[in-house]
């Protein structure tokens, strides 16, 4: 927007141009602001829910129908978006292996990292078995006879859900079939993109229906539990924001003082600023500009950051991964449910395949929870409205668990490929190299190219804003 007051003429053009910086932060400020009031909303929401619970646990109970229609409209949208986003991971996938080596070790390396998390998150969410106690049972068993006519006709409205596993199948092939046809497929490739558009931006107008969901499902909960609940919903929440601290400083931490030397906790105060909009935004898209110039600027070579880092925000999901996994456990636990070591490592695998391109998706990893637990205990689905009411308080913790993870892994594959400057990155990270946090300027931190080239990888691997 910058350049094209530039190219045309008249006084309106120059005030087009005076405002140029204005617009552009303008409508992401506008975005911010509506994501921002969402969050208030759901911890309005919650608050408001435990409060009735605790104080008329009759009238809590009576709201579960809130909770319950909003389980539906995620379980209506599982399916295009399983669908949507393996179609396009598989072809993402394609595309990054071509380009060689580094493609190809990012995406073992994520694949590996990525499936190390959602042990770590089993194997804590055994230890823990968090949920444990409240029997959370489904709204027939709980509601009063006289008003089922009017909650089944409110039901009726929203679409029912199309089974997942044979769309996880479809999509697969699809995917592959797609993959062959080479250049004829690109178009059907760009007809599901924008299908793909659309299918998120109704996911977006779902989870406006958050608060209203979580504010059910919570009062519900309570009314039943008591105090129980919020300690249960406490507990699931400290153990995550736990797991995701100490997958970072000892997995991840461990693995870059071995392969490079480099500390974690001075990667970790390098990457200050984007820590902070990552958590106002709940979205580590929002600093991938920032990771890419600041990736550069510790001395990793282009190519490595132009190819590692938009792989990462399709593939690398390592503090989803985590989430998933102790929110399924959390659930079966909830609800007097508990599942088999065996159902546990197949929804493992479930989860490994269509979590794909879920961490740069507003509300996906919700639609992924449901869509592992559907296809595997659908009787499961009805204790999501607790997840519901805590999801955005741990999706901060997400964003940073993934976007550490990236930084790790473009540092990590620069040594491997020998396309990092490891004096530089020790300068860099000890601040003797300062980097400068108020421009992006290609002069101040690489090639002029630098920010343009990973370009067009952004946009066919990262899916929409989350």
């Amino acid at each position: 927007m910058a350049t094209s007051p530039h190219q045309e003429s008249g006084s309106f053009d120059k005030e087009i141009a005076a405002a140029a910086s204005t617009p552009e932060s303008g409508a992401p400020q506008r975005k911010k602001d509506r994501t921002h009031w969402l969050y208030i909303m759901v911890i309005v929401a919650v608050i408001a829910g435990a409060a009735i619970g605790l104080i008329a646990p009759e009238a809590g109970i009576a709201l579960k129908p809130l909770g319950t229609a909003f389980v539906a409209l995620i379980k209506m949208i599982i399916a295009p978006v399983i669908f949507c986003t393996i179609v396009l991971g598989v072809g993402s996938v394609a595309r990054a292996a071509t380009v060689g080596k580094v493609g190809g070790l990012a995406l073992i390396y994520f694949l590996v990292m990525a499936t190390f998390a959602l042990v770590i998150g089993l194997v804590v969410g055994n230890l823990i078995h968090p949920g444990s106690g409240l029997h959370i049972t489904p709204y027939e068993e709980s509601s009063g006879g006289g008003e089922n006519a009017t909650v089944e006709f409110l039901m009726s409205l929203i679409p029912g859900d199309i089974p997942v596993l044979p769309t996880l199948v479809l999509a697969l092939l699809v995917g592959f079939a797609l993959q062959s046809m080479g250049k004829a497929g690109e178009p059907v490739l760009t007809g599901i993109k924008h299908i793909q558009a659309v299918v998120f931006k109704l996911m977006m107008m779902i989870m406006w229906a958050a608060p209203v969901g979580a504010f059910g499902a919570i009062a519900a909960v309570v009314g039943a539990t008591g105090w129980a609940a919020i300690g249960a919903m406490a507990t699931l929440m400290g153990a995550f924001y736990l797991t995701c601290a100490l997958f970072i400083v000892i997995v991840l931490g461990g693995l870059l003082k071995v392969v490079t030397g480099l500390n974690i906790f001075l990667l970790l105060k390098y990457l200050a600023r984007e820590f902070l909009l990552i958590f106002s935004t709940s979205s580590s898209e929002s600093a991938l500009p920032r990771l890419i110039a600041k990736m550069e600027h510790a001395g990793v070579s282009k190519p490595v950051v132009g190819i590692t880092v938009p792989t990462g925000y399709s593939f690398n999901l390592d503090g989803t991964a985590i989430y998933l996994t102790m929110a399924s456990l959390f659930v079966s636990s909830a609800m007097g449910m508990p599942m088999s070591i065996p159902e546990q490592i197949s929804l493992l695998v479930f989860m490994i395949i269509a979590s794909k391109g879920a961490a740069g998706v507003t509300g996906a990893g919700l639609a992924t929870l449901a869509a592992g637990l559907q296809s595997h205990r659908p009787e499961l689905l009805e204790g999501m409205g607790v997840i519901v009411g805590i999801d955005k308080f741990m999706s901060e913790c997400r964003a940073l668990t993934n976007f550490t993870g990236n930084a790790v892994a473009t540092l990590l594959i620069g040594k491997w490929t020998n396309e990092i400057d490891l004096d530089v990155a020790r300068a860099t990270l000890s601040g003797q190299n300062p980097f400068d946090e108020l421009s992006l300027e290609p002069d101040a931190h690489g090639p002029a190219e630098t920010a343009s080239a990973p370009a067009p990888d952004e946009k066919q691997m990262v899916p929409a804003a989350g």
